[in-house]
């Protein structure tokens, strides 16, 4: 009998990875949980992960933490927000910066295959336009902050399909469930008469669970589409007003007001080529199935 392949994932302490390791356990994968806080990465090790330290900028940390490994998975990410506790800028250097060194080590440990997270919102539609892996510029970005994001995720994409692996990006839409903090403040807001629109709500937000991102990268592992790029989304992706109306609802609050920051482009994503190549498909079709209370 072979053994199982040994699956690394870098940035195991974050949210998606909490929903990923479980998942690669149980499929019978030899997982590796990279860590640069060990004694914090209890989920890992309670499912029975290998936990190691490693630092995306230290490439000595992440050699030694790739040796033999199959397949090299970089969740690493630095956001503030509900979950998060770092910044956007702190995230753009570390995709700019920290995905070279990570893979200049994959290569040196000899790792053949790879997957690269990144974000849907890449293939901003403009309004209520739909957009594919193909639809990169020609939609409004809504601030610098938001197009420094897309410009260093697009950068990571670069360093990744170039690093000679064969790589495989996924461009998660906006997370949301167990863990992510966004759900819980959309609702805590709600509750509280302080959920407001980006904007006047008429831009498209595209959706995935976090459960459901965890079982396409699990997917994407059985079904290995060598050197593609997948966007991993929801079935119905929806407008911010659609969407903050209906958790206002949930809640008996009245209807959010218009007035709110961006954020986000208008992203109005399809997921076929993630549901053909991947034979995935969201068990949470939309918002309605996953956010429940």
């Amino acid at each position: 009998m072979s053994s199982p392949q040994t699956i690394a994932v870098l940035g195991a302490n974050g949210v998606y990875a909490r929903h990923l390791v479980p998942r690669l356990v149980a499929a019978g994968y030899s997982t590796r949980a990279l860590v640069r806080r060990p004694e914090v990465a209890g989920v890992a090790r309670a499912c029975g992960a290998d936990v190691r330290a490693a630092d995306i900028f230290d490439g000595g940390s992440l050699r030694a933490a790739l040796e033999g490994v199959d397949v090299a998975i970089n969740l690493a990410t630095s956001l503030p927000g509900p979950s998060g506790r770092g910044t956007f800028e702190a995230n753009d250097h570390l995709r700019r910066n920290g995905t070279p060194i990570w893979f200049e080590a994959c290569q040196a440990a000899g790792v053949k295959r790879a997957i690269q997270q990144s974000i849907a919102w890449v293939n901003p539609s403009g309004g209520d336009a739909w957009s594919d892996e193909d639809s990169l510029g020609g939609a409004p970005i809504p601030d610098d902050r938001a197009a420094s994001a897309v410009a260093a995720a697009l950068a990571m994409e670069d360093g990744a399909r170039s690093s000679g692996l064969d790589c495989l990006v996924l461009r998660g839409a906006l997370f949301y469930g167990p863990g992510t903090g966004f759900d819980d403040d959309w609702f805590a807001r709600a509750g509280a008469g302080k959920l407001r629109l980006p904007g006047d709500g008429s831009g498209y937000v595209s959706l995935v669970h976090i459960a459901d991102m965890a079982a396409a990268t699990v997917a994407a592992l059985a079904h290995w589409p060598e050197h593609k790029t997948l966007i991993i989304a929801d079935d119905h992706p929806v407008t911010w007003r659609e969407l903050f109306t209906h958790i206002a609802e949930s809640v008996g609050a009245e209807p959010p007001q218009a007035g709110g920051r961006l954020g986000f482009p208008s992203f109005r994503v399809r997921n076929a080529r993630a549901r053909a190549a991947l034979g995935w498909s969201p068990r949470y079709a939309d918002y309605r199935a996953g956010l429940v209370r």
